[in-house]
């Protein structure tokens, strides 16, 4: 039997850059009582967007962020994506080893940014 959870998540940015929201994602993932499905996460603003990229190294985010601002200008539009589907199991998102999911804030400024999150799965316990 599936059953679908909705959330919404309130993230702080500092400013031009990115946010990893995996931590905050696996908590909601993670509270929703769901062991395996689908994650639908949606930020709710057109100035900033999502992006899967490497956790490890910090000099690829700052490589990125440079490579974006020459290609996106603040004026222009963005190249990444407004939502992303993944799939959790266990309670936590299926991503590389390496990876996380980011919130790329387009805008100098600092912003308190909502994102949706559309849970579909099988309770914990399910056969």
């Amino acid at each position: 039997m599936l059953q679908q959870v909705l959330r919404h998540l309130e993230v702080s940015t500092s400013g031009e850059g990115f946010t990893d929201l995996t931590a905050a994602l696996n908590r909601a993932i993670g509270g929703s009582g769901l062991e395996t499905g689908l994650a639908v996460i949606n930020v709710l603003h057109t100035s900033c967007s999502l992006t899967i990229n490497e956790n490890a190294d910090p000099c690829v985010l700052a490589d990125l962020t440079a490579y974006l601002r020459a290609l996106v200008p603040q004026e222009g539009t963005a190249l990444t994506c407004t939502s992303l589907s993944l799939s959790f199991q266990q309670r936590q998102l299926v991503l590389g080893t390496w990876q996380a999911v980011y919130l790329w804030e387009h805008r100098a400024r600092s912003h308190c940014r909502r994102i949706g999150l559309h849970l579909l799965g099988a309770p914990v316990g399910a056969a």
